[in-house]
């Protein structure tokens, strides 16, 4: 059984956590939003991530405040930058943070995918002379356990009973809706000409 990789994206435009959700999660990752930097620490002391996304303008607490924040806590986990505000200053404190990389908007699915990758080789790269040093016993955790809830797990399977019905009300249905518009377009054509 594989872990999911938990990334965490915190930036109050909702677009962005769209954009890394539906590019990360179709490659195994689990993504979770916050929109301001108070949340995604109060996430962060509640649950396991493996890399942290960020935005720096932000109402409230800025990226670089939550940056310096986590990597105080915890100085192993990957904390990128994503910005549209990139500043040599702002660049400078990040760097003396301990962030992993920046991401300058407008992003884009490679830019996603590969920022994710480098980021949890860094993860490894720190987590690995840790684990050498220190033997732990790993207990596998399922994916219910892990935050994705009863409730989810329900609608889940619902919809996996559901989907062949879905499918098969769409071909049954086809043939009816392609008559009905070839009559409409049909009259449609026969009332312009006459």
């Amino acid at each position: 059984m594989s872990v999911i990789r938990k990334i965490l994206v915190v930036d109050d435009d909702p677009i962005v956590g769209k954009s890394f959700d539906r590019v990360l999660t179709s490659k195994g990752y689990a993504v979770i939003t916050a929109i301001s930097g108070e949340e995604a620490l109060l996430k962060l002391n509640n649950e396991h991530y493996d890399v942290v996304f960020t935005d720096i303008k932000m109402p409230g607490m800025s990226g670089l405040e939550v940056a310096e924040r986590v990597k105080a806590s915890q100085p192993w986990l990957p904390v990128v930058i994503v910005t549209g505000y990139g500043t040599g200053a702002n660049e400078e404190r990040a760097e003396a943070a301990g962030v992993s990389g920046f991401l300058r908007k407008p992003l884009s699915p490679e830019m996603i995918e590969a920022s994710t990758e480098k980021a949890l080789q860094d993860l490894a790269v720190a987590v690995a002379p840790v684990v050498a040093a220190v033997p732990v016993a790993i207990e596998v955790v399922p994916a219910i356990e892990m935050g994705t809830g009863k409730t989810e797990t329900i609608k889940n399977i619902a919809l996996f009973l559901a989907a062949p019905m879905i499918g098969l009300a769409y071909v049954v249905a086809m043939p009816f809706v392609g008559i009905a518009m070839l009559v409409w377009f049909g009259s449609k054509a026969l009332l312009k000409r006459n």
